[in-house]
Parts: structure tokens; C-alpha cells; sequence
């Protein structure tokens, strides 16, 4: 019932936009029980789509009250940089911030603007992608690292989270998540395979197109997913 719906996140955006298996040493250095941080701000401000906007939005946010930051290493809809040059000007400590990003699957990039070498393994994308995360937003650790979709197999899709993974045991993430998980068995799989279990999902909550992820809240709820 409608009643007893709790809303976990939310994200805001624009009105009209509206491999090779962790090492065991790494395995070791991940956690079995869901990933750890900081608790995130009840809601982030999401930064898509503000193009030559970004920085002077993201500072107006912040100015207002918003300690959560939520962005993509996809230059396609995102100015990670510019998100990096705001946090930056904006005279906050990084410890009063929570930072999020994505990696984003080839298929989601501009192929004109990606931000990795398109041919390389997935897990040297998904490398490739947090430094240059972690370069544009000018700090030494994520918050939060998601994975921006999953990928068309759920082997690819394994992949690239044990790569997640190795940069939790590094100290670059500090915890994990996915985006764009319609798929409840998908999800429930990822969360009984994963050593650094996912702490974030974030989907579009939209009652017009019939997304109310019932059975998708059902595996959260069970696995402690916000």
C-alpha cells in the first residue's frame, strides 16, 4: 500500500529532462556484508543535463543547503569537471560531502567523447573511468561508485563490478551501487555473487510509466540495499 511505501533516495534532475575475478588479496580486503560509508543525504542533487550550466548549479545547491552530489563519468549528459570545479570553489570540507558517480557502459557514451579506450576490457574501462572521476572531481576517494547500467550479459555485468570492487579494497570507493536495475533477479543474483555487496540502487520512480519496482524494493529490503 501506498501507505507503507518508504522512498529510500532520491535524485533530482531537471524538470523537463526529467574480468579477470579480484585478486584474493583484494577479495580479502572487500567486505562480504554490504558496502560501508558515510549514511547519504535523504537526497542528492542530481547533475545531468546542465551542460555549460553545471558549475554555477552545483554551486547554487550547495549554497542552498545540499551536501550530496550525484554525477557520471559521461560526458554525453555530464560535466563530471565542471561538477569537480564546483565542489572545489564552493570552500566546503570533502569530509561534509558525499560525492557519487558512475561508470557508464560503452553503450550509454557519446562514442565521440568517451572518457576510456573503447576497445580495452571492460574491467580496464571501468579503471580508466574512475581515474578520470576521481581527476575530474578533483578528490582521492568516491563516496559512492555506481554502475551506470548493467551490461548485456551477466558475466560482463560481473566483470565490471569485481572491478568496482579492487577500487574499494584501494581506498578510491567507499561503496558500491547500480543504477538502471529493472531486473529483480538480476539484482538479487549481483547481491548473492558480489564480495562488496551493492548499498545503492537508483532507478526512476515514475507513475506513468508503471515503474514502482515492487519486486526490485522487495530484493533491497532483503539485502539491505538503500
Amino acid at each position: 500500500p501506498a501507505s507503507r511505501m518508504r522512498v529510500r533516495r532520491l535524485v533530482l534532475r531537471p524538470v523537463a529532462a526529467a574480468a579477470a575475478a579480484v585478486s584474493a588479496a583484494t577479495a580479502a580486503a572487500a567486505s562480504t556484508s554490504a558496502s560501508t560509508t558515510a549514511s547519504p543525504p535523504p537526497i542528492l542533487y542530481g547533475t545531468a543535463w546542465k551542460r555549460e550550466r553545471t558549475c554555477e548549479l552545483v554551486l547554487a545547491a550547495l549554497r542552498a543547503g545540499f551536501r550530496g552530489i550525484d554525477t557520471a563519468c559521461q560526458p554525453k549528459h555530464y560535466d563530471e569537471a565542471a561538477v569537480g570545479a564546483a565542489l572545489e570553489t564552493s570552500g566546503l570540507r570533502r569530509a561534509d560531502l558525499y560525492v557519487q558517480t558512475k561508470y557508464t557502459p560503452l553503450a550509454g557514451q557519446d562514442p565521440d567523447r568517451l572518457p576510456y579506450d573503447a576497445a580495452a576490457e571492460v574491467e580496464e574501462q571501468v579503471k580508466q573511468s574512475v581515474a578520470a572521476s576521481l581527476r575530474n572531481l578533483r578528490t582521492d576517494y568516491l563516496d559512492c561508485l555506481l554502475l551506470h547500467s548493467p551490461l548485456p550479459s551477466h558475466e560482463q555485468t560481473l566483470r565490471a563490478w569485481r572491478q568496482m570492487e579492487a577500487h574499494v579494497a584501494a581506498g578510491e570507493a567507499r561503496a558500491l551501487g547500480l543504477s538502471n536495475q529493472y531486473d529483480a533477479a538480476a539484482l538479487e543474483r549481483l547481491c548473492e555473487e558480489a564480495s562488496v555487496k551493492p548499498s545503492v540502487v537508483q532507478n526512476r520512480f515514475v507513475e506513468e510509466h508503471g515503474r514502482h519496482d515492487v519486486a526490485v524494493r522487495a530484493v533491497c529490503e532483503r539485502h539491505g540495499v538503500r
